[in-house]
């Protein structure tokens, strides 16, 4: 099965990542505020970010005030601002989806691409019927009538993976970018599921930031490539630093929310 029967993460970041997350069993639930500012947080950071990787220009302000307040910046394209919208009700469809052990599976998946191309594509929810070019891939996605197969064989490896979950997460990630199931939105749908795919095996949502993007794409080409390692360290060192973040609540670090 490739990328998956080798192990790709160091064994000292997982220990500390596996002590992070046994301080955090051990202690008592979040004050109910405090829990919802985490929460409100985690549906805006990953919504700017992910948007500001495919080329979203709105600052973090304007993407608070869209989810927040249902604002509309002028300024900005209709595409930008449902862009916006979408990214974070697809980040709340997956948390959901996860609170119910939802699989990861054919359905899953286009139901989440749904939510993101909402009013922004006319394939909303269907994987493609056309032939493309992966963007960021050294090499053409596959063709149009092999995606529903390899999309099986996808789900099929990530469902009897015997690796870490992070890794497997990883390798989730890294290959929904490379078939490219659809005409876009594959960048927003990968980051997704790899949060879906860690939500309902206790750990947290990873955070991936625009100005990570470079090497983020690097890492997926090296994966393109054969090489899962970087990748696999790379989401590994996200889920650290969200358990830190998560920590930090209970240390009453007031710079928890971004400036």
């Amino acid at each position: 099965m490739a990328h998956t029967d080798i192990y790709t993460i160091q064994a000292e970041l997982l220990l500390q990542i596996e002590d992070k997350r046994k301080r955090l069993r051990s202690m008592p639930p979040l004050p109910e505020d405090a829990a919802h500012k985490i929460h409100e947080e985690a549906v805006l950071l990953h919504t700017y970010h992910s948007d500001a990787i495919e080329g979203n220009t709105l600052t973090l302000t304007e993407t608070q005030l869209i989810i927040t307040e249902g604002v509309t910046i002028e300024d900005n394209s209709r595409q930008e601002n449902c862009e916006a919208a979408n990214t974070a009700k697809a980040f709340e469809l997956t948390e959901t989806l996860a609170k119910e052990e939802a699989p990861i599976s054919h359905a899953t998946i286009q139901q989440i691409h749904e939510v993101v191309t909402e009013s922004v594509s006319e394939e909303s929810g269907k994987y493609r019927r056309t032939n493309i070019k992966g963007a960021g891939s050294a090499k053409s996605s596959p063709n149009w009538p092999e995606v529903t197969k390899r999309m099986n064989q996808l789900l099929s490896n990530v469902e009897h993976s015997k690796l870490h979950p992070i890794e497997t997460a990883a390798f989730l990630h890294q290959q929904l970018v490379e078939i490219h199931p659809f005409t876009d939105g594959n960048g927003q749908v990968a980051r997704l599921l790899t949060n879906l795919y860690l939500l309902e095996r206790d750990y947290p949502t990873v955070l991936i930031k625009r100005e990570d993007r470079k090497i983020y794409n690097q890492y997926l080409k090296l994966g393109h490539s054969g090489d899962l390692t970087p990748f696999s360290h790379f989401i590994t060192k996200a889920v650290d630093e969200s358990l830190t973040t998560i920590l930090s609540a209970y240390t009453g670090d007031d710079e928890i929310l971004p400036k």
